[in-house]
């Protein structure tokens, strides 16, 4: 209700009220609410709970807590994919509707594949395993590395206007949201959440260990496998309609384990809404804190998640589980 009572305009409770069920007049209030406040708030709720639940299935694939599709530089290569794909889309004359609903959604889950396959490469130890310091040096130096690529194409691109497009997706925002838009993701996060659902049995195994996975019966090379293309898909759409936000799959599943456990039947659920409701809180924030100033979600979510990495990476170094 707050996400879409409050804003740069302020609405009552009671007009918001009248206006979802439909019993308020047509009027500028009815305009915010339903058709750019509303589609903004389910956007926000969708790619919080997608990143959320793609930050948990990678903590446990990998076995790592500081795992994260930012950190790791999925979400910095689907964000290369998806202005690759709007530069392009413009130099080849493709319409705006099928760059925002075939092309971008597409590049994005290339990008975003590519870029973890590569982080996942760089980081296996001579036994296959993985080290903390080294998965996460080599998600910031792949993420570096993508970075400067965006600026590449945005300093080589032909027309200023790509500047607002690039920015957007480097930064994180909510603030194209339509009901056009809103079909694909919200689809792409019902299904996946479903399917790694159903895969809550190995993930726990994995996580307890790969030794005893393969023991059990648990093919993990080919899990492993399968498992990061669908968080790449899943990245690469939700990061095609929102830009790269931070660090929401690295706090909030930490944030649910101390509610429900590690145990994945019951944990990604939770995890699901509890980034829904972190996102269009953080949303909110960015409408609010500087109005009428919309300052990117992604901005919010950056200053909150580095002081919580360098304290989960100071715990670990400690010796305190994470």
């Amino acid at each position: 209700m707050s996400g879409l009572a409050l804003g740069s305009v302020r609405i009552p409770s009671v007009d918001v009220l009248e206006i979802l069920t439909g019993r308020a007049d047509p009027s500028p209030y009815r305009t915010i609410v339903l058709d750019v406040r509303l589609p903004r708030v389910i956007l926000g709720a969708t790619v919080g709970a997608g990143l959320a639940v793609i930050g948990t299935v990678l903590q446990a694939l990998v076995r790592n807590p500081l795992a994260d599709p930012f950190l790791l530089g999925v979400s910095s290569g689907a964000s290369v994919g998806a202005v690759c794909a709007i530069v392009l889309g413009s130099v080849f004359g493709l319409g705006a509707a099928l760059s925002t609903t075939v092309t971008i959604p597409a590049a994005s889950f290339a990008g975003a594949l590519i870029s973890l396959v590569l982080v996942y490469a760089l980081a296996r130890g001579g036994g296959g395993g993985f080290a903390t310091g080294r998965l996460i040096l080599a998600g910031v130096a792949v993420s570096y590395i993508l970075t400067a690529l965006t600026s590449l194409i945005l300093v080589t691109a032909d027309s200023a206007d790509h500047l607002k497009e690039v920015l957007y997706w480097t930064l994180g925002g909510l603030g194209s949201a339509r009901w056009d838009m809103l079909a694909l993701p919200c689809a792409t996060l019902v299904i996946g959440t479903a399917l790694l659902t159903s895969m809550a049995r190995p993930l726990d195994l994995l996580l307890a260990g790969e030794e005893g996975a393969t023991v059990l019966g648990l093919d993990a090379a080919r899990f492993r496998a399968g498992v990061f293309v669908l968080a790449s898909l899943l990245t690469g759409v939700l990061v095609a309609y929102s830009g790269a936000i931070g660090f929401v799959g690295l706090m909030v599943p930490h944030a649910a384990r101390m509610l429900v456990g590690a145990a994945h039947r019951a944990l990604l659920p939770v995890v699901a809404l509890m980034g829904a409701v972190f996102l269009v809180a953080a949303d909110l924030a960015a409408r609010t804190v500087a109005a009428p100033q919309d300052i990117p979600v992604g901005v919010l979510t950056a200053l909150t998640g580095g002081p919580f990495f360098l304290w989960l990476l100071r715990r670990r170094n400690e010796g305190v589980p994470a």
